[in-house]
């Protein structure tokens, strides 16, 4: 059942009611209690009001009844539609968490690509380091590149729920 079925149904329940409420106003009529207003009066005066009009009584005690079970119905209607509120608002959270979780990965996937290719181009720049560094220190007294001992690239990787950046050292 849709959302839009339950707000229909939800109206047709609140126009039944309120039909009955009126038919109810207008079969009602009001009783004449005595002036002695004991409570044993009172009861006498609505049982014998009662039994004279049994028929209007019964028809009236069948509105009450209809209504009583008609406002059972809309508020499990309306807590039908809240509850399907609540799930599309938590589908919808899920939905929205889970497009973020792929635009995420896939910018994790191409900070590890970036991370493997600038790996590579460290790795050959070490091999030239290595490779001239003793001419240099001939001609320069000094080093051509230092610190490739400290050299680190980023690396994302995840557990399942949690992802950590980490440093790998080249």
């Amino acid at each position: 059942m849709t959302t839009e079925q339950i707000l229909t149904e939800i109206a047709a329940v609140r126009s039944q009611i309120e039909a009955l409420r009126e038919e109810r106003a207008c079969l009602s009529v009001s009783i004449t209690l005595p002036e002695n207003d004991s409570p044993q009066a009172i009861a006498e005066t609505y049982r014998r009001y009662a039994r004279e009009n049994s028929q209007l009584v019964a028809e009236l005690k069948g509105i009450d009844d209809a209504i009583a079970a008609l406002q059972v119905q809309l508020t499990q209607k309306q807590t039908q539609l809240q509850q399907r509120q609540i799930l599309a608002k938590q589908l919808s959270l899920e939905e929205q968490l889970e497009e973020a979780r792929k635009i995420a990965q896939v910018h994790a996937e191409r900070i590890n690509e970036l991370a493997a290719e600038l790996a590579t181009e460290i790795r050959s720049l070490k091999a030239c380091a290595d490779e001239l560094s003793p001419l240099y220190w001939q001609v320069y007294y000094k080093p051509f590149i230092t610190g490739f001992k400290t050299i680190s690239v980023p690396y994302v990787r995840s557990d399942g729920d949690v992802w950590t950046i980490v440093n790998r050292i080249v």
